[in-house]
């Protein structure tokens, strides 16, 4: 890699390269998170259905553009990312899900509840069947969910490229929900008509998304364990009471959105219920309650997690800031209660974070007391720099030049007789980071926590979840 790499030196790097067809639309994506747009109160339409039925060609297709999603493996995606689309003058947001699958030991349940929650962000729901593999028991499972769902649902029959292809559409009439849309979305056959039928449903506004106010840098979901303090510390933030404050663990169930002016600076709160146990363990209002928050951390840019400092980590502040993480927003650090510590528990602390939260060394922390509003005022500062870092951009050419730098300083171990080689490397997104990188065989994971440890030291990425996906590619042979 060139210590000086150019546009024309990238495109003769990646012409060495056995790139294949998703490579080229990965490099050519035009990231959703590069145009900093509050998508605000454009109805929601969610793309949902298993792997490998089409959903991400039906995204490309409906955008009118390639938007790649970055994975090292097929099947379940934490991510969920939105594009702003338009048709016939309507102007939405599409809500790409990923793909779920039966099979592994509890995903069935993941299945109901990763559907739920993506239910939940939705006005519309585009229900991705494959026409001529028919209906799975996943498909069938969705489906139930989708029944008692309060949205109009759109079953869009994918891969039909003939009238063998429309014959087979017909069953998946047996999904129970209603006449399936044939569609090829590879080749554009009934798309236009399927978005004629979609903007039909939309309404003028989102029911369950809203316009950031004038000014705002962000929103900010506010997550913890119950009693915890979420609401007490939104309250001391407004200088006023402005949700329910009650030493019973459990008073907020559904998410409340708050505007909230600090130092002049307007920011949407968003107070979500208490995160008890794993989703999949919850039952009733539990249940919905975290689908909702899980729905809410999606909607953010930033997470706040609030831990009572007075308690020992659990479990549950473990999950739940691994849960932000998998979601890929930035995430601040929270300590409340810190005028409850005496000098004892403050040691066993700070032990307990080397420990356990060492990982997560790269995001801003903050101890305070909500009750006596001690150092709440450190709180915008420390959003204000988690959301720089979740929007940070290295080019291209920077990247290439530092990473040739680091690997000859430090390369990857050989490994069975043979030394994996980093070709190229781009950033493709930020909010949050991602990178690609195309090598010569698989790195090592500890390797990539190398890279991900010194990319921190040289451009900061302070607060933000780094995600590195690798592309083992071989090089064309000189003819």
């Amino acid at each position: 890699m060139s210590e000086d790499l150019t546009p024309d030196d990238s495109a003769n790097i990646l012409s060495q390269i056995q790139l294949q067809d998703d490579d080229y639309e990965l490099l050519e994506a035009e990231s959703p998170a590069e145009q900093h747009q509050d998508l605000g109160a454009l109805p929601v339409v969610a793309v949902i259905g298993r792997p490998n039925v089409g959903k991400s060609t039906l995204v490309n297709r409906i955008l009118g553009r390639r938007a790649a999603v970055v994975q090292d493996h097929p099947g379940v995606t934490r991510d969920r990312v939105r594009y702003p689309a338009q048709w016939a003058g309507v102007d939405f947001q599409l809500l790409d899900t990923g793909g779920w699958e039966l099979g592994v030991k509890g995903l069935d349940q993941m299945v109901a509840a990763q559907a739920e929650a993506s239910i939940q962000l939705a006005d519309v729901v585009l229900f991705v069947a494959d026409a001529g593999v028919g209906a799975t028991d996943t498909d069938l499972q969705i489906a139930r969910i989708l029944q008692r769902c309060d949205r109009p649902v759109i079953l869009v029959a994918n891969k039909v490229d003939s009238s063998r292809g429309e014959a087979d559409a017909t069953a998946l009439w047996s999904l129970g929900l209603g006449e399936p849309f044939p569609l090829s979305a590879l080749h554009g056959l009934g798309s236009g008509d399927l978005l004629d039928k979609l903007v039909a449903l939309l309404p003028e506004k989102s029911q369950f998304s809203k316009a950031l106010p004038p000014g705002s840098p962000g929103r900010v979901a506010l997550i913890g364990r119950p009693n915890v303090g979420k609401s007490s510390l939104l309250n001391t933030l407004a200088g006023s009471q402005r949700v329910v404050v009650n030493d019973l663990a459990g008073t907020t169930r559904d998410p409340v959105d708050e505007v909230i002016e600090i130092a002049g600076v307007p920011w949407t709160f968003v107070d979500t219920a208490g995160i008890r146990r794993r989703m999949l363990k919850s039952r009733g209002a539990d249940f919905y309650a975290s689908l909702r928050t899980q729905a809410a951390i999606e909607e953010a840019d930033v997470a706040m997690v609030l831990l009572d400092a007075s308690q020992e980590l659990a479990s549950a502040d473990i999950r739940i800031i691994e849960q932000v993480i998998s979601a890929g927003r930035a995430l601040v650090l929270v300590n409340n209660k810190w005028d409850l510590l005496d000098e004892e528990r403050r040691h066993d602390l700070e032990r307990e974070w080397e420990l356990q939260l060492s990982h997560v060394d790269w995001a801003p922390r903050v101890n305070l007391s909500a009750k006596t509003a001690w150092h709440t005022n450190r709180i915008q500062g420390a959003l204000a720099q988690a959301l720089a870092g979740w929007r940070t951009r290295i080019s291209t050419s920077e990247l290439n030049s530092f990473l040739g730098r680091l690997v000859a300083e430090h390369p990857h171990p050989v490994r069975g007789g043979k030394q994996p080689r980093i070709m190229f490397a781009t950033q493709v997104s930020m909010a949050p980071p991602r990178f690609v990188f195309f090598t010569t065989g698989f790195l090592d994971p500890s390797y990539r926590r190398f890279i991900e440890h010194r990319l921190r030291e040289e451009y900061g990425f302070t607060g933000s979840p780094i995600q590195i996906s690798v592309r083992v590619r071989e090089r064309r042979k000189r003819s």
